[in-house]
């Protein structure tokens, strides 16, 4: 080889330890290209992620409402089936249940008894008929002096009315009161030789006396079993599902057939007990009441038994009864005479 030759011979590179590229392989990007495609490529990714991002509250919207519309149709199918009623109590699941009210009440109440003060039957037929429209209470303060002046029939027939209309006067209605039993003490003394009559039909005709009054005279003078529908008594038959009348001697006949008739009187007593004490009118203390399992309308007063202790009347409650001579077995205290605090 010449010596021009290799004098002109050139490198294969520009720069020393770097070979040139072969045939098909890209020449190197220089690097600012390098940068820029870096960014492009940040740009991308960024991109991507803020699209995933939107994407994921959209995804919730898109569930929530095919779920809330699913509730919807639910709703709609719920709304549209018709309820599956209650199964209705048959009558002899009503009988045993209200048999078992009585024997319940009677734990609760065994000195349950009539709470107007009497000592003979004359007294506790008068007293009946003065209790229309106002307490035991206010007749018991109200009948001592009573029959401190008139102790029998005879005495009251023969009384001056305008006298005895202002010794009842604190139990209401007195003029009618007086008519009725100074007609009854007249009838006493000229049809039944001054005795009370111990017989249905013959209470009844009596002045100011109806099926009520004469029952209460019949089983607790008598020892003749009887059913005395008050308003007590109605209210609670009615209520326990034992009738759906309001006719007291409708009420009386359909309470019959479910009590043997030797319960009939102590049934009254405590029934009526029950609905003085607790189960109230416009109040009842469902709360405090101990046959809340067998009543189907718990619930129609108050429930929360701190409340409903507050609602307690007489003794359940702590307070004086209704009666001035309560029986020895009377858990309570006597309630005050006519006039004095209690």
């Amino acid at each position: 080889m010449s010596k021009q030759t290799k004098a002109t011979k050139r490198p294969l590179t520009g720069e020393i330890g770097t070979q040139s590229a072969g045939p098909g392989t890209a020449a190197p990007k220089p690097a600012a290209a390098k940068k820029a495609a870096a960014k492009k490529t940040a740009a991308k990714t960024a991109s991507k992620k803020t699209a995933a991002k939107s994407a994921v509250p959209a995804k919730a919207a898109s569930e929530k409402a095919v779920s809330a519309k699913a509730s919807s149709k639910k709703a709609v199918s719920a709304k549209a089936a018709p309820r599956k009623a209650a199964k209705p109590e048959s009558h002899l699941a009503m009988v045993r249940r209200a048999r078992k009210i009585n024997r319940e009440l009677a734990d609760v109440y065994p000195y349950a008894h009539p709470e107007l003060d009497f000592r003979n039957p004359f007294e506790l037929l008068v007293a009946t008929v003065l209790s229309a429209q106002t307490t035991d209470l206010r007749v018991n303060q109200t009948t001592p002096a009573l029959f401190a002046k008139y102790p029998t029939p005879e005495d009251l027939a023969a009384a001056v009315p305008e006298e005895v209309e202002e010794l009842i006067r604190p139990t209401g209605f007195f003029r009618a009161k007086t008519k009725s039993i100074m007609g009854l003490a007249t009838a006493l003394r000229d049809e039944f030789g001054g005795e009370v009559p111990g017989r249905l039909e013959d209470l009844v005709k009596l002045p100011g006396v109806g099926r009520k009054t004469a029952f209460v005279v019949l089983g607790n003078a008598f020892g003749v079993p009887g059913i005395t529908v008050d308003t007590h008594f109605m209210r609670l038959a009615r209520r326990w599902k034992w009738t759906e009348s309001d006719d007291p001697v409708k009420i009386e006949a359909e309470v019959a057939e479910i009590f043997p008739k030797s319960d009939w009187t102590m049934l009254s007593h405590r029934v009526i007990f029950h609905g003085r004490r607790i189960c109230h009118a416009r109040k009842p203390a469902c709360g405090a009441c101990p046959i809340t399992h067998l009543c189907p309308a718990y619930g129609e007063g108050e429930t929360d038994p701190e409340k409903a202790k507050k609602l307690l009347k007489y003794e359940k409650g702590g307070f004086p009864g209704q009666r001035l001579n309560p029986p020895p077995d009377y858990p309570g205290r006597p309630a005050p005479p006519l006039g004095a605090t209690s």
